[in-house]
């Protein structure tokens, strides 16, 4: 019998979650001087975690950037003349 995929994996603790543990949200409102040791762990504030996206460039970026490059590499071999 073959085991799943998602069992499979060693580092499933290394991804994003979405929801953290008691003791990290603690940690973070400590960090914050949101969390005192009177508090409560009951009602705990949420918490916002979530994943930084990491932007695409539009095409017409990309093709500025494609002419800067030749631009200064056409400079480069004038240089070397």
């Amino acid at each position: 019998m073959s085991m799943d995929k998602s069992l499979k994996s060693k580092n499933t603790l290394q991804r994003h979650r979405n929801v953290l543990t008691r003791a990290e949200r603690v940690q973070y409102l400590k960090e914050t001087d949101r969390w005192t040791d009177d508090t409560s762990p009951f009602g705990m504030p949420k918490i916002v975690h979530r994943k930084a996206a990491v932007g695409k460039k539009d095409k017409a970026e990309k093709k500025t950037e494609g002419e800067e490059s030749t631009e200064g590499e056409a400079e480069k071999t004038e240089e070397t003349k």
